[in-house]
Parts: C-alpha cells; sequence; structure tokens
C-alpha cells in the first residue's frame, strides 16, 4: 500500500531542494559603487599613460571590465551626483549647475535596491540633500551613511565634523591645526567595517570619496614615492591668492604634482584594502564593484592636469564638456559573471546605473511609484558573451556660474551630445556648434560641422529643444 504521508513529504522536500538550489544560483549580488572626485580619465594606470602607481586598480581592470566610452552625469559635481543618483541625464534635469540637489520627490538608486531588500550604506561626500530629513541621505534610500554633507565640506581632507545618520560628530585628531584623521582613510575604513558584519540580505555600499579634488593633501607615505618638477602652490600664504581658487585652499603646497598623484595612490590603497575584505569574507566572487570618477581632472588648490596628462587623449577638464571633462574611468569587477577579462568600447554614462542596478537586483521599474529615469540598462553587457547594445543618443548640459565656481549665479550654458561616432558641443546658447568625430579625433579639434551639415544640424535641432 502506497504511504500518501511518505510521498507526499518527499514531494516537498525534492521541492525545498530545488526552490534552495535556484535561489542560490540565482542569488544577488552585492554592489559596490566607489566614486572618486575630479579624478581624470588617464589618472588611471590601467589606461596605459600615467606616471601615477595605482596596482590595485590595475588588477582590478585585468580581472574585470575596462571600460573605455563611459561618462559621467556632468562635468562638475553636483549635477553628475543627481544624474548617477536619479538615473537623469541632461535632458530630464531641471538644474545643470552646481547648485542643484536632489528633491523630495525624487527616487534614488537605494531607494530601488530597497524594493529588492537590499541593505544600504553610503560612507563619504554626499554633496546633494539640502534639508536634514528630508533630502539627506537617510531620506534618500539609505539605511546608514557617515561623510560629508554640505559641498563646501569636501573640500577639507582633513576635517573637524563629518556626519554619522544625520548628526554632526568631532573629528578631535583634526582640531587645533592637527591632521591626525585622514577622510580618505576614515571613509573606506567605515565601509570595511561595514562589508564585515554579518547580515540576511545583500548589501550595497556607495563609497563617495572626496578625493583628488583640492584641497590637496594626503599622507606623506603616498606623496613621497613621487619625485616630479614641481611648482610650489602658495595659496594665501603670501597675502596674495595664487590663484582664483585661493580663497577655498589658503595652504600652502611644497609639492603639488606628488601630492595629487599620492591621493591617487591612496585611493588606489584603499580599494585594495576593499577587494581583501571582501576576499576574506568569501564573498568577492559575487560581489559587483564599480569605480569611477564623478568628472574630470581639476585645476584648483596647485593642481596642474596638464603636467599629469591627466585628461589624456580628451581635450579638456573640468568645467567643460569636451570629452575632457565628462569621459571618466570605469572599471568594473564581478568574478561570478566576468570570467573573461576584456576592454568594452561601449559608450554609456551615469543615468544608465540605476536602470542597470534595478535588471541586476531583478527590480521592475515599471512597479517602482515615482521613479523617473531616461536611462539605458546596460546588464546585457556584464558577462562574458556582452549583448551588442544599438547606438543611441546621450546628453549633457551645463549651467556654469559666473566668476565665483559656486557664486550660485548663472552665466554661460554649454550643451553636448554623443552618438555613436559623432560629438557635438555648443558654448553658450548663441555659439556655434562644433562637430567632432570622436573616435578618430579625440582632442576635439578638427571641427567637422561644415563638411557633415545635416549631421550638425540634426544635433542643433536637438541642442535648441532642450536649451530651456
Amino acid at each position: 500500500m502506497i504511504n500518501k504521508s511518505r510521498i507526499a513529504a518527499y514531494l516537498l522536500q525534492c521541492l525545498l531542494m530545488s526552490f534552495s538550489a535556484f535561489t542560490y544560483a540565482e542569488e544577488k549580488p552585492n554592489i559596490i559603487f566607489i566614486l572618486t572626485d575630479d579624478l581624470g580619465f588617464n589618472q588611471v594606470g590601467a589606461y596605459g599613460n600615467t606616471p601615477i602607481k595605482t596596482p590595485n586598480l590595475d588588477k582590478m581592470a585585468s580581472n574585470g571590465i575596462r571600460f573605455d566610452h563611459a561618462y559621467a552625469g556632468n562635468t562638475v559635481c553636483s549635477p553628475s551626483r543627481v544624474a548617477l543618483f536619479t538615473g537623469r541625464d541632461g535632458r530630464y534635469m531641471t538644474n545643470n549647475s552646481n547648485t542643484v540637489q536632489l528633491t523630495e520627490m525624487d527616487i534614488t538608486v537605494a531607494h530601488v535596491l530597497k524594493h529588492a531588500s537590499y541593505d544600504t550604506a553610503l560612507f563619504g561626500k554626499y554633496s546633494i540633500g539640502s534639508q536634514m530629513g528630508v533630502t539627506d541621505p537617510l531620506a534618500m534610500g539609505f539605511d546608514t551613511w557617515y561623510g560629508m554633507y554640505s559641498i563646501l565640506e569636501g573640500h577639507r581632507q582633513y576635517p573637524q565634523i563629518l556626519w554619522r545618520d544625520g548628526k554632526k560628530i568631532r573629528i578631535t585628531e583634526n582640531e587645533g591645526g592637527k591632521k591626525g584623521a585622514y577622510a580618505q582613510e576614515l571613509f573606506a575604513e567605515e565601509a570595511i567595517n561595514y562589508i564585515e558584519q554579518e547580515r540576511d540580505n545583500p548589501f550595497f555600499v556607495m563609497l563617495t570619496f572626496s578625493s583628488p579634488h583640492a584641497e590637496l593633501a594626503v599622507p606623506e607615505k603616498y606623496s613621497a614615492q613621487y619625485d616630479f618638477e614641481e611648482k610650489p602652490y602658495t595659496g594665501m600664504s603670501t597675502g596674495v591668492p595664487s590663484d582664483k581658487y585661493a580663497a577655498y585652499y589658503p595652504e600652502p603646497v611644497d609639492k603639488p604634482n606628488a601630492t595629487l598623484a599620492g591621493m591617487v595612490s591612496a585611493l588606489d590603497d584603499y580599494v585594495g584594502q576593499i577587494i581583501a575584505t571582501l576576499e576574506k569574507r568569501g564573498i568577492l566572487d559575487n560581489t559587483l564593484i564599480i569605480f569611477t570618477s564623478d568628472n574630470g581632472p581639476h585645476d584648483e588648490g596647485g593642481a596642474d592636469p596638464q603636467y599629469l596628462k591627466a585628461s589624456a587623449p580628451y581635450k579638456g577638464q573640468k568645467r567643460d564638456l569636451f570629452d575632457g571633462g565628462i569621459h571618466v574611468p570605469m572599471l568594473l569587477h564581478w568574478p561570478a559573471k566576468i570570467k573573461q577579462p576584456r576592454v568594452d568600447k561601449t559608450p554609456w554614462t551615469f543615468a544608465d546605473v540605476l536602470p542597470t542596478f534595478a535588471d541586476i537586483a531583478g527590480v521592475n521599474l515599471n512597479l517602482v511609484p515615482r521613479v523617473r529615469t531616461n536611462g539605458v540598462s546596460i546588464s546585457g553587457l556584464l558577462q562574458d558573451e556582452p549583448e551588442e547594445m544599438p547606438e543611441r543618443l546621450m546628453y549633457w548640459e551645463f549651467a556654469k556660474q559666473v566668476g565665483d565656481p559656486n557664486s550660485g549665479v548663472i552665466g554661460d550654458i554649454y550643451q553636448a551630445a554623443r552618438e555613436g561616432e559623432w560629438k557635438a558641443v555648443r558654448y553658450r546658447l548663441d555659439g556655434d556648434l562644433q562637430l567632432f568625430n570622436i573616435l578618430q579625433d579625440p582632442d576635439e579639434s578638427n571641427n567637422l560641422a561644415a563638411e557633415y551639415p545635416q549631421k550638425a544640424q540634426a544635433f542643433l535641432e536637438l541642442f535648441e529643444q532642450y536649451k530651456d
């Protein structure tokens, strides 16, 4: 006689085993997004032409994907970060200047990942929330945060004040002119402590360094390895401003080139520590790590991007919409999915991060209230046999502030767009459109607008459509 109860128990056991196997196979990855501040395309060794030592990032690139045509959301901090957080490019932004902030109605990538039961944390520079309790990181989808809140706080490498979950905390090691606690090291330590914790859910960590943005400062062990030609930066020490940024960065720097290079090497060291922590915990394989920059390199506080060829081979730097201002390093490491390292030349941008992470986490954005993105998921690229993406148009707009870069008074409007091999730029709304083949002419020195009038007209119509 058949024992129905035993059969039922057996079938239930098989079902549970199958479900368990399926769940394990489809386990959501941990995600770590590492954002640097004003790091140029050519300031990472993996891109081939810099004296700056970045062995951990180079190893990350050699074991993952090096994206050669990735773009930031804008050419300055705040609009670039809002694009990253919300999945919107300049066409969907209501403010493309450095004064832009998140609003209480915005849905961020952290909100989206909460729909997939991710634990979320932010460590480092924030700078895009204007009202505590409304647009601070806790209100914008993060379970915990530690770091710098306002944009000007990000100008200090040895801060006396930081924030933890909405409360100010004193950094006593830096009080009274002391320099005992380096901000970037603090951010990395917090991220490592978070990663080391046991948890039931996958985690999403945004580690947003405020370096190598000025001020130029780093522990000596990182800068001492460099011996460059140097022009000392005097800041305000002589009583006369050394440049237009001296009021923000008044302290002198004897060796600005070595200091900036050391700042990048310090970031590389911290990334190496994070990877080592993941490996020690046995969770490196199914952790997706992305490393990038919020815009191109700066010339503030004594920095000399020309000396270090920081944007090479591209033209321009921070506050430009030539590629040097927006074309950024982008490294991706995910051993569970990327077993055949490669260089990928697919163009993509910060607006694509939110829909990509939604895809990876299994979140249907159509079911997320108030989400508004015009980014495109690149999840099909994140495998050893990448899916080819169709050519599409990407757009940037920058509202430059008059005089002081933080004046709040909007002056010239810059526009740029790229579609396939074509890149168009217009500096000022009444300026002439410049057209370049960005693949053949990365320095954007040969204006082809007169030779390809139909292509130029198409870009001009786009610029006119979105100029307001």
